[in-house]
């Protein structure tokens, strides 16, 4: 009983945060899966936005101001890894690890020292994990839940928009097929960027919210971002597939993505119950990307055998007849 008290308590805290990585995830989505670019810029970004955020808010800029700076400041960091993708020629890999290199330094600039708290008794924070109420089982209906919630959507809706018109468009051709594109007369240089400064820019706003919901900003608040934002795109991805099959469009990717950022923490925290210690956080979120980008494999393996056995069948069937 203990356990599930817990875990009911705990459950609107993780309903919340997985809605904030949520949106990191989206940034990860973009990259990943509309442009397919493997960008690592994350660890670094989400840390810059936080810590933008926090230090502004601590000067007394108001928190919506703020936010917006987090968020150009994301958008920043990806024009940087955009720019030695499409400028210097460095593999895109490899632009995102000297990008997110570069930014722990300046995460530390940023913040005067490794990391900065900031209180919501003294500023009037959007989100805070202690004004998350607890009310029984139905926590999760909780006030803040709420405006994450909306958060969410608004930001799904804008992305359902901008992915409509022409620069949207030419993004996802250029993930879809970069040749095709350029021999269509997509610059697809410039394409790349875009999608990386907004990808970030969304990267670094996630990092603006996560700082204040959890009350500081702290240099190594990234570090295995790319991790969570894969786990939650992949279970999305899964979870979205099987329900939805032919009607997982765009925005159901997008809210699915969401989704798997709250299940996994959801799991998460259904692990910590079990008594395993938190140094292997790490280690079961590698373990989960593993097990969920596996699956679409398995999946697919599975019909091909069954449909070669089913043709083997069927020859067999009519060399007897024959």
């Amino acid at each position: 009983m203990n356990v599930l008290t817990t875990f009911l308590n705990a459950f609107p805290g993780n309903i919340s945060q997985g809605l904030i990585w949520g949106i990191m995830a989206i940034g990860v989505y973009i990259t990943y899966k509309i442009l397919d670019f493997p960008d690592l810029t994350v660890d670094g970004s989400i840390g810059t936005g936080g810590a933008v955020a926090v230090v502004l808010i601590l000067n007394g800029v108001p928190v919506w101001l703020a936010l917006v700076a987090a968020f150009a400041a994301g958008c920043l960091a990806g024009l940087i890894t955009g720019l030695l993708n499409t400028l210097l020629g460095i593999p895109g890999i490899l632009a995102g690890i000297l990008t997110q290199i570069a930014l722990y330094s300046v995460n530390l600039a940023i913040l005067g020292g490794s990391n900065k708290s900031i209180s919501v008794d003294k500023f009037p924070l959007l989100l805070s994990s202690r004004r998350v109420a607890v009310s029984g089982g139905f926590a999760m209906f909780g006030w803040e839940v709420g405006k994450c919630l909306i958060i969410v959507a608004l930001l799904i809706a804008a992305l359902y928009w901008f992915f409509g018109t022409e620069y949207g468009f030419t993004i996802r051709a250029t993930g879809c097929n970069s040749n095709m594109s350029r021999a269509q007369g997509i610059n697809t240089k410039k394409s790349t960027v875009i999608a990386l400064v907004l990808s970030n820019g969304l990267v670094g706003l996630a990092g603006g919210f996560l700082a204040q919901y959890q009350g500081f900003a702290d240099v190594n608040m990234g570090r295995g971002a790319i991790v969570i934002g894969l786990a939650a795109v992949i279970i999305g991805e899964v979870l979205g597939s099987a329900i939805l099959g032919k009607r997982f469009n765009f925005v159901a990717r997008l809210s699915f993505t969401a989704v798997g950022a709250i299940i996994y923490f959801i799991v998460l925290q259904i692990v910590m119950l079990t008594g395993l210690p938190s140094t292997y956080n790490k280690l079961f979120s590698a373990v989960v990307v593993a097990v969920f980008l596996a699956v679409p494999y398995i999946r697919k393996s599975l019909k091909t055998s069954y449909g070669r056995a089913a043709k083997s069948s069927a020859k067999k069937g009519e060399s007897r007849n024959a």
